[in-house]
């Protein structure tokens, strides 16, 4: 049994769709070992804590990040955590977190990085007057929204759109495009080379559909 790690801010949209994954056996031999979160009210955090999960609070009150992100990996230990994933963890992980878990923490950014890093991509998006955008999956590395890109879904951009329809849409492929990440990483199928996350003794893919980069 392989166990995640879920880290969040927020309602935890992604969490839940993974979590529907799960019971929906979509992601066999995988549980949820623990959820933990920076905000004590979280809406995800209550919502795993309705699904019977176990969960933490790790309050950033008068410590340093690193001290934060220290007690936060002790706990991941605990739980003999595989995969940390990041599902709208509002925090920069420190140097050492990272180190504490290479190439197993994975995060998802709203656009087609390394398009739209950063803050509000949506609207980068428009304004820069894209016609496609979409969201990544990628491995954390010390730099923020950065790292071998694990799986893309791509989003066409409509007339008309406005950062909240545009962002409502790839919402909706975030949700099945994390679920289909944890399972790629899982495989053991891929490995990372040459700055890329690629099959094992193939050449890099190449895009696949119209939807899935």
């Amino acid at each position: 049994m392989k166990h995640l790690g879920i880290l969040l801010s927020g309602r935890g949209s992604n969490f839940l769709a993974i979590a529907e994954s799960i019971r929906l056996h979509k992601l066999p031999g995988v549980e949820i070992a623990v959820v933990i979160s920076n905000v004590e009210n979280a809406p995800g955090l209550a919502a795993a804590q309705e699904m019977g999960l176990k969960t933490a609070f790790v309050d950033t009150r008068g410590r340093s990040r690193e001290e934060h992100d220290m007690e936060v990996i002790a706990r991941l230990h605990q739980h003999k955590v595989d995969l940390v994933i990041l599902a709208g963890y509002m925090r920069i992980l420190s140097p050492r977190f990272v180190a504490a878990f290479p190439q197993r923490i994975l995060n998802i950014h709203p656009s087609l990085l390394p398009l739209y890093p950063g803050t509000h991509p949506q609207r980068q998006a428009l304004a820069a007057g894209a016609v496609v955008s979409g969201c990544t999956v990628h491995f954390v590395d010390e730099q923020v929204d950065h790292g071998p890109i694990i799986l893309q879904r791509s989003v066409p951009v409509q007339p008309g759109d406005d950062e909240d329809a545009l962002a409502a849409r790839i919402l909706e492929q975030e949700h099945i495009a994390y679920s289909e990440a944890i399972a790629r990483v899982l495989s053991g199928q891929y490995e990372c080379r040459d700055g890329r996350y690629v099959k094992r003794d193939t050449e890099p893919e190449r895009t696949g559909s119209a939807h899935t980069l």
